[in-house]
């Protein structure tokens, strides 16, 4: 199966994708992206991920040259050659090549990059027992609602996080935490969901956003609001939500453990309504006990 991109409409092997030297992308990380997943055969939720790169690059002013339908029709193609029924599909957009210089030139050519790879899902037995993480300080910029290229503090988050043998580092601003360097953050306290709010300081997940959707239509009590992080660590549960890790109970943070030190029951329901979910919209049916629906492959 091969590992496809795509460059300003071009499809090509990976290897053989180029961009300029020059461009701003590399050169100043000015650009934005995005990461979809798919699931038996059919991607999850492409517009919802399409909203948020339009979303993102109005916020950093970069011209999106093209349409929805044009996305659409891109993402798919690009998907279906690589004959993956699960993978992951990154989409880039930069303000590409130009003389290097801060100011934005004077003609914008934006550099459109996508690139499949075939997904491999967190295992079961991760979900099942539960993760641990670690809390780090958050260093990123002040617009974190912005899917931009500047990553390098979530990657030396994840390297702490790495280096100290744990699954995420979760970050915490002002002695608040925000969310994952990879993941949205959920915690849950005398039966309400909570999970901070949706502002610059947090990006709105896809599958934060389908949570939320499975929460509010359970009937729990949901909360959008910062908590610290002593209230996270006196939690009943605390959870992460993200395209590729989907929902993940935290079972131990700081070394200290959460709750009873396993993963809660609203954790594991709130799997299995999200892989009946997946199921509803990409086929295959539910995966027992929560996770990822069957890989039987359908094209869309």
């Amino acid at each position: 199966m091969p590992t496809i991109a795509c460059v300003n409409g071009r499809f090509l092997p990976i290897g053989r994708a180029v961009v300029s030297i020059e461009d701003r992308g590399f050169q100043f990380g000015d650009g934005v992206y995005e990461v979809v997943r798919s699931y038996n055969g059919r991607l999850f939720r492409l517009d919802a991920h399409l909203d948020r790169l339009e979303q993102s690059a109005r916020g950093i002013r970069l011209p999106i040259r093209y349409s929805r339908a044009y996305w659409r029709r891109l993402v798919t193609r690009a998907y279906e050659m690589s004959r993956f029924p699960d993978a992951k599909v990154y989409l880039q957009v930069t303000r590409g090549p130009a003389p290097r210089e801060h100011r934005f030139p004077a003609v914008v050519r934006p550099t459109v990059v996508i690139t499949v790879r075939r997904l491999d899902p967190l295992p079961e037995s991760v979900r099942r027992r539960g993760v641990s993480a670690i809390t780090v300080p958050d260093l990123r910029w002040g617009r974190c609602d912005v899917k931009s290229l500047n990553l390098l503090a979530n990657v030396l988050a994840r390297e702490e996080a790495r280096a100290a043998g744990v699954f995420e580092a979760i970050l915490v601003r002002d002695g608040l935490v925000t969310e994952g360097a990879i993941s949205n953050c959920f915690a849950v306290v005398g039966g309400a969901v909570i999970t901070s709010p949706t502002d610059p300081s947090i990006l709105p997940g896809i599958t934060r956003a389908a949570t939320l959707e499975l929460v509010r239509r359970e009937g729990l009590s949901l909360e959008e609001r910062a908590l610290t992080v002593e209230e996270y660590r006196r939690a009943d549960e605390v959870f992460l939500t993200g395209t590729t890790i989907e929902i993940v109970p935290v079972v131990s943070l700081d070394g200290a453990k959460i709750g009873r030190g396993g993963p809660g029951p609203v954790a594991r329901m709130l799997q299995e309504r999200f892989a009946a979910l997946v199921a509803a919209e990409c086929g295959g049916p539910a995966a027992p006990g929560g996770g990822r629906a069957s890989r039987r492959s359908r094209r869309t």
